[in-house]
């Protein structure tokens, strides 16, 4: 690209992945990359310019422009003006990893114009410090499946695959569930009960991720920890959940905090009938049948 001063600039091209967390049972800890990619380029100029997004996001505390000083200031690099130009089709409603996807497209940039280059493993710890937690940040990175536990300063994220015959639709209504609102409502402790239902059936959820069996995904899918209760700020679950399951999906569950929820189901024809059934429940409302996403986040520079 060449610049108003004549002189040719380099342009970065982040492609991230949306990401859905929890995965059901798995609490703060699993995430799944889904194949639903924003793309966001970004070329050196003389002033910030934010185009592609609301007004509301065009200033100086754009998020993408937020994590890229972040990144730089954690680099020890001279931050530069951008002209930032976002293609995302990710809905703001939440749940699907937006904002951790302009988290990442900063620190890509940051990285992908230092004298290092963009690197992985570095780009993780970065968007960790930045987010506070691995759960999205992780899988939009890595693609595939993602186990996350952080102990100390160090995040340890293990990349499964996801089997091809899996379909994820994700449904989206029109209104936020702000994520302290879903923190707020979640019990202060829980019972061993609990504790031993979760880790069982979230052992059996990666397996049957990674092997594709829609049976064992249907019975160890039910969340104790967190869903009973975030459902209840999204008047929309129960019909959801109710038409997604008679039409033929194997799982329902609410992507991350919500507002967004996903069915899976068992290959296209039975995500087609689930995704015309969530149709008719809820004319209008954003949906889409997604793969799971295996690249995780490219970066490109031109």
């Amino acid at each position: 690209m060449i610049g108003a001063d004549g002189r040719e600039r380099p342009m970065v091209i982040v492609r991230v992945p949306a990401t859905s967390a929890n995965v059901g049972v798995g609490f703060d800890c699993l995430g799944i990359a889904l194949d639903l990619t924003a793309t966001f380029l970004m070329t050196p100029s003389e002033r910030l310019e934010v185009e592609g997004c609301e007004q509301r996001f065009r200033g100086e505390d754009n998020l993408v422009w937020q994590s890229y000083l972040d990144a730089c200031a954690r680099l020890g690099t001279q931050a530069r003006p951008l002209h930032i130009t976002i293609l995302s089709p990710i809905p703001l409603s939440g749940g699907l990893g937006s904002s951790s996807a302009c988290v990442i497209a900063g620190i890509g940039a940051a990285m992908a114009l230092s004298s290092e280059g963009f690197d992985r493993e570095r780009a993780l710890e970065l968007a960790v410090a930045m987010e506070g937690h691995p759960d999205n940040v992780a899988p939009a990175l890595l693609g595939g499946l993602v186990s996350s536990f952080v102990d100390g300063g160090t995040t340890t994220s293990t990349r499964m695959d996801v089997a091809g015959n899996l379909r994820f639709v994700a449904v989206a209504p029109p209104y936020e569930v702000r994520t302290a609102e879903a923190r707020r409502v979640l019990p202060t402790g829980v019972s061993r009960d609990i504790a031993v239902w979760q880790m069982g059936r979230c052992v059996a959820v990666v397996r049957a991720l990674e092997l594709g069996d829609a049976e064992l995904l249907g019975a160890a899918c039910h969340d104790r920890l967190h869903e009973p209760y975030r459902a209840k700020l999204i008047p929309d679950y129960d019909a959801l959940r109710e038409a997604a399951l008679e039409a033929g999906a194997c799982a329902y569950m609410i992507s991350g905090s919500g507002s967004t929820m996903l069915a899976v189901a068992d290959g296209d024809q039975t995500a087609a009938r689930v995704a015309d059934a969530l149709r008719k429940a809820r004319p209008g409302y954003w949906l889409q049948v997604l793969p799971a996403n295996t690249l995780g986040t490219t970066v490109e520079v031109h």
